[in-house]
């Protein structure tokens, strides 16, 4: 298949920042292959050059050809990893994920429906709609739901706007002029923030996040990440309730088949 057919066949482009996650992607590209029915691409994004990452896709891609490794030779930090993996992508929709989080893979063919039934911007919610978190750090878990409490309060009209795991039309991503510094995944709640400031027509769906139950070490520093946070928290609060037109949000909860 050459590359022009191979791109045209694609809806969906998957990119996942990592560092060191050489025992996350045999696992994560196993549940991508059982539960993604949309046609799909993988980007496994990487900034340097002994990242453990880049054997570990090596020796698999035979099995998965639709699996691209992209070096970020941006400068590191998840934001400068977008950039570059987007660049990359051949896909018409962009899904960001962490490779560590398996959970959320179910959840990918119905964020492509809402995409197909007009929204621009899906989130991931674990938070509301029958949304959960399992995992991770004590200290991330509870400013993550703190957090998303009082910003839901303050005029966020998604539930969960820190979530790493969102999807967007490929042509919205210039739209939303992202600037957070490099401090773990603090990009995503600036992208939640900007999606609903920009007029995106916004979906969410429920999410089951599984955090970190293989793979590398976290790299939650809870002072950094609480003093970026808190500024994008109140930066966001003030621009919310300036917007004089709050997005509504079109809200997918997948059925489930009744057990026999």
């Amino acid at each position: 298949m050459n590359k022009e057919m191979h791109a045209a066949n694609l809806k969906l482009s998957i990119l996942m920042p990592v560092r060191d996650e050489a025992a996350s992607i045999p696992i994560v590209l196993k549940k991508l292959s059982a539960a993604v029915e949309t046609a799909h691409e993988v980007l496994i994004i990487y900034d340097h050059s002994e990242d453990d990452s880049i054997a570990a896709v090596k020796s698999i891609q035979p099995k998965y050809p639709r699996l691209r490794l992209v070096y970020n030779d941006l400068g590191g930090g998840i934001l400068n990893a977008l950039y570059k993996g987007i660049e990359a992508a051949q896909g018409q929709y962009i899904l960001i994920a962490c490779v560590d989080d398996i959970g959320p893979v179910l959840a990918i063919d119905s964020m492509v429906v809402l995409l197909d039934q007009g929204c621009d911007f899906v989130s991931g919610t674990r938070y509301d709609h029958g949304g959960r978190r399992l995992g991770g750090s004590r200290h991330g878990a509870f400013l993550s739901t703190f957090a998303n409490t009082l910003f839901r309060l303050g005029g966020s009209v998604l539930s969960d706007s820190t979530t790493g795991f969102k999807m967007f039309k490929r042509r919205c991503f210039r739209e939303l002029k992202l600037e957070s510094r490099r401090v773990g995944w603090v990009v995503a709640f600036e992208i939640g923030i900007k999606a609903q400031l920009a007029g995106f027509k916004l979906g969410e769906i429920p999410i089951l996040s599984i955090d970190r139950l293989y793979g590398g070490k976290s790299t939650f520093q809870a002072l950094p990440w609480f003093i970026e946070y808190s500024c994008w928290f109140c930066w966001g609060i003030i621009q919310l309730h300036a917007q004089k037109h709050r997005p509504q949000v079109l809200v997918y909860i997948p059925a489930v088949t009744p057990l026999k």
